[in-house]
């Protein structure tokens, strides 16, 4: 149950319906989502919802289902059943063009049998007649005319004709051209006026044709008529029309009595046929609004998970914009929130998402929202938005508001969704809060479920000290004075009153006067909300730092992993081949001791012989001595270059050299950089390099290249902008760069302050100045490293 009954119009259900209708391809499908309702029978919702998501998975990723005709075959079943009356050419090419359509789609579906059963539902145990369609085609051609044979008479009446006007064309064709060589035809050639095939003659010929006249020029100089020959001739074929006239009256009268068993049947595809063009309609209009089907169950809760509301999804779409997403949860522990904030903040905006995502589901519509959303089944939803006033009932506007609040109180229950704006507003806040929270406490008590959205300072405490009620806020950005539209549950949030009113402009006296007159209390309160907003913005910029942060040293422990892994692999090969040598070296020094040993022998041990054995022996021995390595001396200046790879000879460490400076090299080593001075330096051979290390140098070399120390942040947000800068500062400090440029324009002087103290955090900052006054001054900041 809905109340009051134009909440549809309040939340933009209404909206949504003409959304959908447009995708209708049929007036059927129209009247239908006319008739989409919100319902509370949980199969029902879970039924059309999963519908409305085989429809969207459809047309997202299978082939397109055969849909091509959509007739309102329903009527002309209606008049197809009453006796005597008969369907036209016309009527019978659209009953044969809609089945042929419904056989297409059953078929589809057959060929996918299980894979989308509740769209199989729609069309179970309907048979398929085809006896129908071929009744039809013996009838009708294939451009919906009635065939020249639908029967034999129709045949031979059709033959008639065709001779009858083959000779009244061949005769009048002679009588014109006899005509013509008598000089009697006006310019021009034979013409049609009345139906009727005429000769054009000059006027003062017309008496020398026996003939009728059937009409003149303008000018009277020129009459058309029809010769007496042919005048016979076309009689006939007049009658004969007629007789084709009739005869195709009894064919398609008796069509249509074959037709009439089967009006049932015709009825029930009709029926399959506007189902699917209405599922269909709401499966295109959840692609245009990026819906999924949420988590449906059988209780008074919801949680949504990146919801947008999607009107206003599809106007930012248009604009090119992104909608800030909602993530609320209501239920058991959570039952009320009370969401407090600036005006314009998007406190109503949220209140209407809730309202209108859980009334699109309940009518078996996709929601804006990730799958993991959960959407429960409220009995009744109760809403009070807006202005609803009535002279004619003689109501004012809080008059209007407690006329709901008296429904609310009375009707409401555990099962009930209650969505109020501005509880309490339009009258003496001294009352209107102590009202308001009376009823917040009423309802807390029936176990409701709801949103409520306020300025009342009473009602934030109640909701504090309240089990059952959570404060929620919309974040502000109290710096820039901008609403973040994030709901953040938990505390409440500031009005802002007097931040908003002094960037609109309003004189400061005027502020200081007004500051002066509320109590103490209220503004330590507004203060201490304040300062909390702006804790929770900075503990959100820390966050997302952090964040990025830990993005990058993941990335570092993934290439360390990659290249101890490539090391490994590289040590155990070379521990493979070493042996392999060594095990070949002991073979080799047995046999040539064996060798050595047997020629002594042979030899009896000659002195000379033996001498020239052991040199043998000494020089196979210092073939496979491994000589030690003489220290190379410190790379020189002519010896070192831009791009070499050097390696630290206190470390395995390789890297690229990018720049000399005097004594010292400044090396690259993947994302690093570091400096070591030119005797701790040995060049390497570029082969000698891991491919991971030389792939890292020239994606760093690609960087240097492509890197610009300016950056433009004008028209950017704050929070965009310090963003842009700081990735910038990192790549700089990374590539070694002394300075940058920031344009931020120079406007009220908000976006250049915010940037200054932002910068002002980092050690590596040497000083900051402005531009040259006559180059831009004070719109353009020079950041200056140490």
């Amino acid at each position: 149950m809905l109340y009051p009954k134009n909440s549809i119009d309040k939340l933009g259900f209404t909206e949504v319906k003409e959304l959908i209708k447009a995708h209708c391809l049929s007036e059927m499908g129209q009247l239908m989502v006319d008739k989409i309702q919100v319902m509370s029978n949980y199969d029902q919702i879970y039924k059309f919802l999963s519908q409305a998501n085989e429809f969207k998975n459809i047309l997202v990723n299978d082939a397109a289902l055969p849909i091509h005709h959509f007739f309102d075959i329903k009527s002309l079943a209606n008049k197809a059943r009453i006796e005597g009356a008969f369907l036209s050419e016309e009527e019978f090419f659209q009953v044969q063009a809609s089945l042929l359509t419904v056989f297409a789609v059953i078929a589809y579906f057959n060929e996918r049998e299980g894979q989308y059963p509740n769209l199989e539902a729609l069309f179970e145990h309907l048979p398929i007649e085809k006896a129908i369609v071929r009744k039809i085609e013996q009838v009708i051609d294939a451009k919906g005319k009635i065939k020249p044979n639908a029967s034999r008479e129709l045949a031979d009446i059709t033959s008639g004709i065709a001779k009858a006007e083959q000779e009244a064309r061949k005769k009048i064709d002679q009588i014109f051209k006899n005509a013509s060589g008598s000089g009697w035809t006006a310019d021009g050639s034979l013409t049609v006026r009345d139906g009727r095939l005429c000769i054009p003659l000059l006027a003062e010929n017309k008496r020398k044709l026996k003939g009728f006249i059937h009409d003149e020029s303008s000018s009277g100089q020129t009459v058309y008529i029809e010769p007496e020959e042919v005048f016979t001739l076309n009689n006939r074929i007049r009658d004969l029309e007629f007789e084709r006239r009739r005869e195709i009256v009894k064919i398609l009268t008796a069509l249509t009595d074959e037709l009439r068993p089967y009006v049932p049947l015709l009825l029930s595809y009709h029926s399959l046929l506007t189902k699917l063009d209405f599922v269909r309609a709401k499966a295109l209009f959840a692609i245009d609004i990026e819906a999924q089907m949420p988590q449906v169950v059988n209780e008074a809760k919801l949680k949504l998970v990146n919801a947008r509301h999607p009107l206003l999804f599809l106007n930012f779409k248009k604009e090119h914009k992104t909608v800030v997403p909602l993530n609320v949860e209501i239920d058991e522990r959570i039952r009320i929130i009370v969401v407090s904030g600036p005006n314009a903040g998007g406190k109503s905006v949220c209140m209407k998402t809730v309202g209108l995502l859980q009334m699109m589901v309940q009518a078996g519509l996709l929601i804006p929202a990730d799958e993991t959303s959960v959407a429960g089944v409220f009995k009744q939803v109760f809403v009070d938005i807006g202005d609803d006033q009535s002279i004619e009932s003689d109501l004012s506007t809080y008059s209007a508001h407690l006329s709901k609040m008296k429904n609310f109180v009375e009707q409401a229950n555990g099962k009930t969704l209650v969505l109020i704006d501005e509880f309490g507003t339009g009258t003496d806040p001294q009352f209107g809060g102590p009202i308001a929270e009376a009823v917040l406490e009423t309802l807390n008590h029936k176990k409701v479920k709801g949103m409520v959205t306020t300025h009342y300072s009473n009602l934030k405490i109640f909701a504090g000290n309240t089990e059952g009620i959570e404060n929620a806020s919309m974040l502000f950005n109290n710096v820039e004075m901008k609403p973040l539209y994030m709901l953040e549950v938990g505390k409440p949030g500031s009005s802002y009153a007097f931040e908003i009113a002094q960037k609109i402009g309003l004189p400061q006296p005027v502020l200081n006067l007004a500051k002066n007159k509320v109590s103490a209390g209220q503004k330590n309160m507004d203060t201490l909300l304040v300062g909390l907003e702006r804790e929770k913005k900075e503990i959100l910029d820390t966050r997302i730092k952090l964040e990025k942060q830990q993005k990058h040293v993941d990335a570092l422990l993934t290439e360390n992993e990659k290249l101890k892994s490539y090391l490994e692999e590289n040590k155990k090969v070379l521990i493979r081949e070493a042996k392999d040598q060594a095990k070949n070296i002991i073979l080799n020094a047995n046999k040539l001791v064996e060798n050595t040993i047997a020629e002594i022998k042979s030899s009896n041990a000659d002195k000379e012989k033996t001498r020239d054995l052991r040199e043998n022996l000494n020089r196979e021995l210092l073939k496979n001595t491994i000589k030690p390595e003489a220290v190379k001396p410190a790379a020189t200046e002519e010896e070192l270059k831009v791009g070499d790879w050097v390696k630290l000879t206190d470390a395995e460490t390789t890297g690229q050299v990018m720049e000399l400076i005097k004594d010292n090299v400044i090396i690259a080593i993947g994302d690093l950089r570091t400096v070591a001075k030119r005797k701790r330096v040995m060049k390497v051979s570029k082969s000698a390099v891991p491919k991971e290390i030389r792939k890292s140098a020239n994606s760093y070399n690609n960087d240097m290249s492509s890197f610009s120390p300016e950056i433009d942040v004008r028209g950017m947000r704050t929070e965009d902008a310090l963003g842009a800068i700081e990735r910038l500062f990192d790549r700089a400090l990374m590539t070694g760069f002394g300075n940058l440029k920031i344009i931020h324009g120079k406007g009220d002087g908000i976006l250049r302050k915010m940037i200054r103290q932002y910068l002002k955090k980092y050690d590596q900052i040497d000083r900051l100045e402005d531009e040259h006054a006559d180059r831009g001054g004070d719109g353009i900041t020079y950041v200056h490293f140490k």
